[in-house]
């Protein structure tokens, strides 16, 4: 795919990864549209700030009207409430599920139009090794992240014959605001968002971006025993 004659929206554009996607994008010749639930914070020289806030059905509506031109989509933006999904308010749940399943689902949804009108695409969903092994202590987010590999995998099926290449991230910790209280190693969002630019270019339908990624993947052909070997 030449990124050089195209036009990238990408949500959650303002900080963090997503500000590494769009600047990559932005570095490849791109036209990038940082979205942003609140746009004043894009910061990116060259970035085309535009209001975003993906729970808000209004917003992405009002989004994919200010646009036209949209042909690649990232759908980045995220939330990590680190709720436990027994113990945890459901609130704190849902916005899990709000944000990576539905907000993912309605942005897809509102600018598929447009890029199957502008001759087809791409969709990135920013994924997680978490799409694949869970933990108990953030049970809501990985149950999130699955739901959003499984609608990943539903959609790249069903926008093939529309021009559009549907194509999931999966990374472990990177070194941004949303972990920084976690203690683990961390990979640069720059070299993430390298790796997740290529990807797109190169038309992969799946990006394994880091090792902890990879393990997850491979344990998943072992079976419970394998990808918790903690269980009696």
């Amino acid at each position: 795919m030449d990124l050089s004659t195209s036009t990238a929206l990408v949500t959650g554009a303002n900080r963090g990864f997503g500000r590494a996607l769009a600047a990559e994008l932005l570095s490849r010749g791109a036209t990038v549209y940082a979205g942003a639930r609140n746009p004043e914070q894009v910061d990116l020289p060259g970035a085309k700030p535009i209001a975003l806030d993906i729970t808000d059905p209004a917003s992405i509506a009002a989004a994919a009207e200010a646009t036209g031109d949209v042909t690649v989509l990232v759908n980045n933006a995220g939330s990590s409430t680190g709720a436990d999904l027994l113990a945890a308010d459901l609130d704190d749940i849902r916005l899990e599920m709000d944000t990576h399943y539905i907000g993912t689902l309605s942005v897809v949804r509102a600018f598929e139009p447009q890029i199957t009108a502008n001759g087809g695409g791409a969709i990135l969903n920013v994924l997680s090794g978490l799409s694949w092994v869970s933990f108990p202590d953030f049970g809501a987010y990985c149950a999130a992240k699955s739901a959003e590999w499984s609608l990943t995998n539903a959609l790249r099926l069903q926008l093939a014959d529309r021009g559009i290449r549907v194509a999931g991230l999966h990374v472990g910790y990177m070194d941004t605001d949303m972990v920084r209280a976690v203690d683990a190693p961390k990979s640069d969002p720059t070299d993430i968002a390298r790796i997740a630019v290529d990807g797109i270019a190169a038309g992969a339908y799946e990006i394994v971006a880091d090792d902890a990624s990879r393990q997850a993947q491979a344990a998943l052909a072992g079976g419970v025993s394998v990808l918790y070997p903690m269980l009696p």
